[in-house]
């Protein structure tokens, strides 16, 4: 199970999403200070208290969840593939759902581009390696059956 390469690759976009908690996705320059993005919330620069969205933190904490999960669904693979591609549309929604927030900030005088931003984009390309390796399995596992 972990010895194939599919779950090396839905371990690293388990990862890349976590690292969204941790890593700035976008950094925001308005009237009342300056942001930072991070797949929880907002956090206002030198203050204490970040602005933490529930929703938001659970639709990450989800999205990798799911990637971790799915490489122990190694028996049916089917579903395994099912499941990758609706984590895929989890985390296009997680990314529209970042721009939208982003549109929200009111007074936003500039923008600036963290490495976070590139997670999801990272983690998108690790589901997609990883659907790829499922199938090549799939196929390999038909042709042994055919030579039965």
């Amino acid at each position: 199970m972990i010895q194939r390469i599919q779950s090396i690759w839905l371990l690293l976009a388990a990862f890349a999403i976590l690292c969204m908690l941790l890593v700035p996705t976008v950094g925001l320059d308005t009237a009342k200070g300056y942001y930072t993005l991070y797949g929880s919330g907002l956090k206002m620069e030198g203050a204490t208290t970040q602005t933490n969205n529930i929703a938001l933190l659970v639709s990450v904490v989800l999205a990798a969840l799911i990637s971790l999960v799915n490489v122990f669904n190694f028996r049916n693979r089917k579903l395994q593939i099912r499941i990758v591609s609706l984590n895929i549309l989890l985390i296009l929604a997680l990314s529209f759902w970042l721009s939208q927030l982003v549109k929200s900030v009111e007074g936003l005088k500039a923008l600036d581009i963290e490495p976070g931003l590139f997670l999801p984009l990272a983690a998108i390309i690790f589901s997609l390696l990883a659907i790829r390796a499922i199938k090549n399995d799939e196929k390999l596992i038909r042709s042994a059956d055919r030579l039965r």
